[in-house]
């Protein structure tokens, strides 16, 4: 939960402790400060900037929330749980700023992966047949809402609201 800025601080007051530690020859506390900037190094790579960007978009700060975003250097090295998130999060910024091509594209990502929960997952997959739709892409509107589908018994009302409405206006197409 640290921005980069921070993580680099943190890193750099270890440092300093480290080389305290090793001047006084207590070489167990050493390790254990090795430990710690191991692990503040993990999390730069495998957990990023996400939690603060999910808070700043709760909050509907999106450009904190993009910034936040594109702290981080390889989407890809993100693990499993904050990559779906980091898409998802990153669909709804592209979403507000109605870039509809980028949200697209993110959502799709988002849907590949584990999300907090099925509604969310449903969420992702509703948002790529919207878009869709918006695109005239019927067909993969049709396969995405056909994939929301399967989670019906686990998604809230208000979810099965959109997916039906979605359903009848592909009708009409």
């Amino acid at each position: 939960m640290f921005t980069n800025r921070a993580r680099i601080f943190v890193i750099g007051a270890f440092v300093i402790m480290l080389a305290v530690a090793i001047h006084l020859r207590v070489y167990e506390v050493a390790a254990v400060i090795v430990l710690f900037i191991g692990l503040l190094i993990w999390g730069y790579f495998k957990e990023g900037t996400i939690i603060l960007a999910a808070k700043a978009f709760h909050n509907k700060d999106y450009d904190k929330a993009e910034s936040l975003l594109r702290q981080v250097p390889n989407p890809g090295w993100l693990s499993k749980k904050r990559r779906g998130f980091y898409e998802f999060i990153f669909g709804g910024v592209c979403l507000q700023k109605q870039n509809f091509d980028e949200a697209e594209k993110h959502y799709e990502i988002a849907a590949q992966y584990p999300l907090r929960s099925a509604n969310d997952h449903v969420a992702a997959l509703v948002h790529v047949a919207n878009l869709s739709i918006r695109h005239n892409n019927y067909e993969k509107a049709k396969a995405y809402l056909a994939l929301a589908d399967k989670h019906q018994e686990k998604i809230t009302s208000k979810m099965k609201e959109v997916i039906s409405r979605l359903h009848q206006e592909l009708d009409k197409k």
